[in-house]
């Protein structure tokens, strides 16, 4: 009797873990689908998602929907891959003065400010990021929370510290000096250790070529990809000529392009097709909307980038940001701000694929905006693409990461990592600063 009473309730636990997963199927019908590609969208389409991954892609009327499944409409809406978003700073929100934060905040980066701005990304439609310099504890730590469950944010790729010749003052937590090429190698290699996703590299025009020479080949060999700054003329030639995967920022200051012998050795690294893409993230917005924001205000403004942060420190980034006219950060912007679109084309033309980043958190710059708002200026203001762009968001980043078999497009067998917005994003690629619905991995945040 014992045996079939047992019997029969482990019949109706398996009938009730057979149901539950019928429930966590999901059936999104009726939208039309940027599918990361590039090729024409599909209208009309269906998508199925079991658990975590997508089942099937494609139209109505074509795709039988499981009885069981949760039928999502999707009529009106454009839907693409959830975005990348890859140079973010986590630790930071927007406050305009570095000094103060950097003193004042670091024992709460990695409880309070870091899943602070992880959770405001995500609700932006950023389901994976790249961080780009942040204490190598707090990296990790909320990283592995992320992906754990245990905190709402996008899928995270961490660099940990900053790699360079020299820490500023006060920054030693999360910029790590170099004295000598082993001293350089045995820092790349305790990060690697401790489990990064990438290494960054700064101010390499400072440290002697043996020094820059062994970051990047320790990296290398622990199949670490080194990320450059590219802010200096000489930091791009160190960096070309010993294999940093990825530049960021368009830098050169005011200079109105690039050097000839620059261009030409990004050419002749991008002609190399053994090597695979030169990446390259341009982080354009930051630059190009100030004289915008300081004059028309309103976006400072918005309560989306207060999520998750205390009372104290909303107050004390909007008394940073009072006067954006008298910010020492960006006083020679005005100047830079004609340059950008002649440098972004110079790129562009090089062969080089661009991705989007946008130095997320630095002054006046949020991470509930930042996103949408640098595939914005690509689009109406450099003339790109919609496609290219979301792209470059999308497909591109996740190829680079070694993650285009999990992530970047919609596709069968893949993590469903998916947004949607409310009208024909290709036309309007400005919706993005709303988006309707974010999927990760399965679960509906929005």
């Amino acid at each position: 009797m014992k045996k079939t009473l047992l019997f029969s309730a482990l019949l109706l636990l398996g009938g009730s873990l057979v149901f539950a997963q019928q429930k966590n199927v999901k059936a999104l019908v009726g939208g039309t689908l940027i599918d990361g590609y590039g090729s024409h969208p599909i209208r009309n389409s269906v998508i199925i998602i079991e658990g975590e991954k997508i089942a099937k892609v494609g139209q109505v009327g074509q795709i039988e929907i499981p009885k069981d499944a949760e039928i999502i409409s999707t009529e009106g809406m454009s839907l693409l891959p959830g975005l990348w978003d890859m140079h973010v700073h986590l630790m930071i929100n927007g406050h305009s003065d570095y000094t103060h934060w950097d003193k004042t905040y670091p024992k709460l980066f990695g409880s309070v400010i870091m899943p602070s701005s992880a959770k405001q990304l995500l609700m932006a439609g950023v389901t994976s990021a790249r961080d780009l310099g942040a204490p190598l504890e707090e990296s990790i730590a909320v990283r592995d929370a992320i992906n754990k469950g245990t905190l709402d944010g996008p899928t995270l790729y961490v660099s940990g510290p900053f790699i360079q010749k020299k820490p500023y003052p006060g920054t030693e937590q999360f910029r790590w000096g170099v004295e000598g090429a082993e001293d350089a190698r045995n820092k790349v290699r305790k990060l690697a250790k401790a489990g990064v996703d990438c290494i960054k590299l700064i101010d390499h025009d400072q440290m002697t070529m043996e020094e820059v020479s062994a970051v990047v080949d320790e990296a290398h060999k622990l199949k670490l990809k080194v990320v450059g700054h590219a802010h200096r003329p000489e930091e791009i030639r160190r960096g070309l000529k010993l294999g940093v995967d990825c530049f960021e920022h368009t830098g050169l200051s005011s200079s109105p392009d690039y050097p000839n012998d620059i261009l030409n050795q990004i050419k002749e690294r991008t002609a190399q097709m053994n090597l695979g893409p030169l990446y390259w993230t341009p982080t354009i917005e930051g630059l190009y909307n100030y004289t915008y924001n300081r004059d028309n205000r309103e976006k400072l403004d918005d309560p989306s980038w207060q999520v998750g942060l205390p009372d104290s420190i909303i107050a004390d980034i909007r008394q940073s940001i009072e006067h954006p006219d008298r910010l020492a950060y960006f006083q020679l912007t005005p100047l830079r701000q004609p340059t950008l679109a002649k440098k972004f084309q110079q790129l562009k033309e090089a062969g080089v694929v661009l991705l989007i980043g946008t130095d997320s958190g630095i002054p006046m710059k949020f991470h509930s905006q930042s996103t949408w708002n640098e595939l914005d200026v690509w689009v109406n203001h450099l003339g790109v693409d919609p496609m290219y762009a979301i792209r470059a968001a999308t497909y591109w980043p996740a190829l680079f990461h070694g993650v285009a078999d999990q992530v970047g497009t919609i596709t069968e067998g893949k993590y469903a990592d998916i947004i949607a917005v409310r009208g024909d994003v290709l036309r309007y690629i400005s919706l993005l600063q709303d988006v309707d619905m974010v999927i990760k991995h399965g679960k509906r945040y929005k």
